[in-house]
């Protein structure tokens, strides 16, 4: 028999609408879940199971009046970057372990709007800086399929949840990667929307021109759900785009007839791509291809510099947006009678964990006078040459589909210490941020020792619904995302 925990969002929305189960069971059933197994994987910094049971109580009552919509009820964590009224929002981080914000993220309004159920907020690299959520004040988080290996990260704990069956779907945030990677380290959906599509107000900034929030689900279906719920125009967000945004289930049709899939030749001939990953990769192509997609050989030749220009920006941003936790507004501040200097200094080296002064420092020193037009304006300027290598790409394909990530979740601390090996965990989903695309990644294999590998698909501007076509057609050839974590 199949526990409520177990099900997906489409699933509990039947039973839910057919009344043959309740929002406050389903939201018991997830509870019991996380009290089994949460002690293993430690997916969340805060669980607020009093609101859920309230908020799981007012959906019921929602519910018999007959105003149902997909994600009402249903119960959802939250990558703990974003901010919560009346509930802890840490970032992963000793400077704000305290921090309670006044108002909603946009995107949780919209959730509320719905009678969605907040379960809890995600563990997470802190500031969401990191690719195995091992920099967390709080902990590490496991990899459900295997304790001893990484999560992925930034938003390692919301992956983990969902692999879990510790919640039914969750939102992360992507930088550089950090949905897609996780979701292929655990195994399940994960999608980071066009920039701009998805309200960033309320999302805590790491690096504002790269920043995006989407879902990790336990399907694809389930993700043109929850893009629904999250996406649209927002005027408190200077960069959300004013476009209509369509119903994303419209598009899931288990067919790829007349799409043309670009494959870079620079992706898959890299060094340092596992032969497993390789070959579940190429193994996923022939099932698109049977399925009368067309595979096309493209060239992104300014690849190579993505991961160099990406580590140029991403913490020069954040060494902007970092330098309001001073100890003085909010947040953690040194104890004692400190010069106001020392004050700074102080908490800042208290406050902040290794990964994060590492960025700061990074990013200060390439917009420090005499380096910014050598670091950060050269980086802009690949950046640019980053975004018309897509643009030609499009020219002659539909969609551009890589690994996820290069190898599959590695041991817990194995590239903690090694900063430039933890970096390149992101090589094939960095362009796309830095071009602001759209990108999925699902299941599509496992290495020899059971773990996941994850396909990335990737489209241009505002095409979410044909890469949610194509990821929704390879899901119904396959039965990669119906397997489950050994997780007892």
């Amino acid at each position: 028999m199949t526990e409520l925990y177990q099900m997906t969002i489409h699933e509990l929305h039947d039973l839910l609408k057919q009344r043959k189960a309740s929002s406050r069971e389903i939201t018991q059933s997830v509870y019991q879940r996380i009290e089994a197994v949460e002690g293993m994987v430690h997916a969340y910094i805060t669980l607020t199971r009093d609101t859920a049971m309230k908020q799981a109580a007012a959906a019921d009552e929602k519910i018999k009046r007959g105003e149902i919509e997909p994600l009402t009820g249903i119960p959802l964590a939250i990558k703990d970057i974003l901010c919560t009224t009346g509930i802890k929002t840490t970032c992963g981080s000793k400077i704000l372990e305290n921090f309670v914000p006044p108002y909603d993220a946009t995107v949780i309004q919209k959730l509320k709007a719905q009678c969605a159920v907040f379960v809890g907020k995600t563990n997470m690299d802190e500031f969401a800086m990191g690719s195995s959520t091992e920099t967390s004040s709080f902990g590490p988080t496991g990899n459900p399929w295997d304790l001893e290996r990484v999560p992925g990260g930034s938003s390692g704990g919301s992956a983990a949840a969902v692999a879990a069956d510790e919640c039914i779907a969750s939102l992360g945030t992507d930088t550089g990667g950090s949905i897609r990677q996780p979701a292929a380290c655990c195994g399940v959906v994960g999608i980071k929307p066009t920039y701009g599509r998805v309200s960033r107000f309320g999302l805590v900034a790491f690096a504002s021109s790269l920043d995006q929030i989407g879902p990790f689900t336990k399907d694809v279906t389930d993700a043109a759900l929850v893009m629904n719920g999250i996406s649209g125009y927002d005027p408190q967000d200077s960069t959300s785009v004013n476009r209509e945004v369509p119903d994303y289930t419209g598009c899931l049709i288990a067919d790829v007839k007349g799409l043309t899939l670009g494959i870079p030749r620079e992706y898959l001939a890299t060094d340092g791509v596992d032969p497993e990953v390789e070959k579940a990769v190429r193994d996923a192509l022939r099932v698109l291809e049977k399925q009368g997609a067309t595979l096309k050989e493209i060239s992104l030749p300014h690849t190579e510099y993505a991961v160099a220009v990406y580590y140029l920006i991403a913490p020069a941003e954040a060494s902007s947006n970092l330098a309001r936790y001073d100890g003085v507004k909010y947040g953690y501040r040194t104890p004692g009678d400190a010069s106001l200097r020392e004050m700074y200094e102080t908490t800042r080296s208290e406050g902040f964990g290794a990964e994060v002064k590492r960025r700061i420092m990074l990013g200060t020193y390439a917009l420090s006078a005499g380096y910014y037009d050598a670091y950060y304006k050269k980086a802009s300027q690949v950046r640019t040459l980053i975004c018309g290598d897509f643009e030609q790409a499009f020219t002659s394909c539909d969609l551009i589909v890589t690994p996820t990530a290069p190898t599959p979740p590695f041991r817990l601390g194995e590239k903690l210490n090694n900063p430039l090996q933890m970096y390149l965990s992101d090589i094939f989903t960095i362009p796309a941020n830095l071009a602001g695309l759209p990108g999925i990644s699902i299941p599509c294999g496992f290495s020899s020792q059971g773990l996941p590998i994850g396909l990335h698909i990737a489209g241009n501007l505002f095409a979410e619904e044909t890469i949610l076509r194509c990821a929704y057609c390879f899901e119904n050839h396959t039965e990669w995302h119906l397997k489950k974590p050994p997780l007892t």
